[in-house]
């Protein structure tokens, strides 16, 4: 068996230009099935991994945005999302674990004794940062006492921290958010996110964010008279309901306190992760289907140069019958040349994947998941289509009468 594989190595060698067009279908085939599905499986893993940041087990009820004319309107029939609302979720669906309140704050100047920064403020529950995944990397986050005390004290986000106070530790220093002075206790730490937002959800904007306990906002800053007390609720539910369900739940009891007026709306991230997946795995199929497409042209090349190599190899094939040699063994010659073109294409269609997906991360800036099965899969299409092509070929050559074969010109 190695002699016929040496063998077909030298046949190769003697026809380099048409041997390389033969393999080039192979090599893009593989090439192109390895980077689409290493940047698809990249993908996956990001979008789970942004997704995750919002919490799998949560849902976000968000306010919905209208003009002033709407909210007028609204407002004769619902006062929007209210603490209230938070607590009747929380105290009337037994599935619900936990909540929290938001509410974005309308700034006009944010600055501290060094700088000013233009940082959205934001007012939260305390339990808001371990519902969203925030970690802290300096000080530590305010607590529930800190909120029914109404205390004048922040967390900021890591670039809110460099924009106001440079290089010096921010803890325990003071910011100036419109009229009202706060004491920094905590910094947060920067997410690294590759998107800024997935199926139209921001992400990771916390960075640039100054977080006040919601209580103090409420007291000391003034909130429009139209605007809902909260902008956002987020809930946390337990495993044993569907995430789908709850969230039917929740826009029922809802509405019902907001006098069926549909003035907020439901974030399910693991809608939104399944969502993502599907889109993903059918751009992988796609993808995938197009590079298959390189291999069908590459197994046609490999089957076209087989038989021509029979047409030219006819004596040769006369010669070998006359000597002893039978049909298997002239089939299975043609076979592993027809197999050894393919896995040299499958080979260098490795390096040409590997290389094609840097190039797309660097320059598309997609993430890139290296698979073991995307390899395996691609090689063993590879070596597959080679035999299937190169088998009628090699079965023409062993049918070939060797008297007539010695007699070819």
């Amino acid at each position: 068996m190695l002699v016929l594989f040496k063998q077909a190595i030298v046949e190769m060698m003697h026809h380099k230009l048409r041997t390389l067009l033969t393999l080039l279908g192979m090599v893009f085939g593989v090439g192109a099935v390895i980077a689409m599905l290493s940047i698809g499986e990249g993908a996956k893993v990001e979008s789970t991994r942004l997704i995750e940041s919002m919490g799998l087990r949560n849902l976000v009820i968000n306010e919905k945005l209208n003009d002033n004319e709407t909210l007028k309107e609204i407002r004769k029939s619902s006062v929007g999302l209210s603490l209230n609302d938070m607590r009747t979720i929380e105290s009337s669906l037994p599935f619900v674990s936990q909540s929290c309140a938001e509410k974005n704050l309308k700034t006009y100047s944010v600055f501290s004794n060094q700088s000013e920064a233009d940082s959205s403020v934001i007012a939260v529950s305390p339990n808001c940062f371990s519902m969203s995944n925030l970690k802290i990397e300096a000080g530590d986050f305010f607590t529930q006492d800190d909120n029914n005390a109404s205390k004048q004290v922040a967390v900021i986000g890591s670039e809110v921290a460099k924009s106001l106070f440079a290089d010096k530790n921010p803890i325990g220093e003071l910011i100036k958010i419109n009229h009202l002075w706060v004491k920094v206790v905590g910094v947060l730490q920067q997410q690294e996110l590759s998107k800024k937002e997935i199926q139209g959800i921001k992400l990771g904007a916390e960075h640039n964010r100054i977080f006040l306990p919601l209580a103090t906002a409420q007291k000391r800053l003034k909130i429009p008279n139209l605007e809902s007390q909260i902008d956002s609720i987020r809930v946390t539910i337990d495993t044993t309901i569907e995430p789908q369900v709850a969230a039917l739940a929740i826009d029922k009891l809802l509405k019902r306190r907001h006098g069926n007026v549909e003035d907020f709306e439901i974030i399910v991230p693991a809608s939104l992760l399944n969502q993502q997946n599907k889109t993903q795995q059918i751009f992988t199929i796609v993808m995938s289907s197009i590079a298959g497409i390189s291999l069908l042209v590459g197994g046609i090349g490999i089957m076209n140069i087989m038989l021509a190599t029979i047409l030219e190899r006819t004596k040769e094939i006369g010669l070998m019958r006359a000597v002893g040699a039978t049909k298997v063994d002239i089939k299975n010659q043609f076979l592993i040349e027809s197999t050894t073109i393919a896995a040299v294409g499958a080979l260098l269609g490795i390096v040409m994947g590997v290389l094609l997906s840097f190039i797309i991360q660097s320059f598309a800036e997609w993430p890139v998941q290296w698979s073991l099965f995307s390899i395996i899969l691609a090689v063993g299409v590879c070596l597959i289509t080679g035999i299937i092509f190169g088998y009628y070929p090699a079965k023409k050559a062993a049918e070939l009468d060797p008297i007539l074969a010695l007699q070819k010109n």
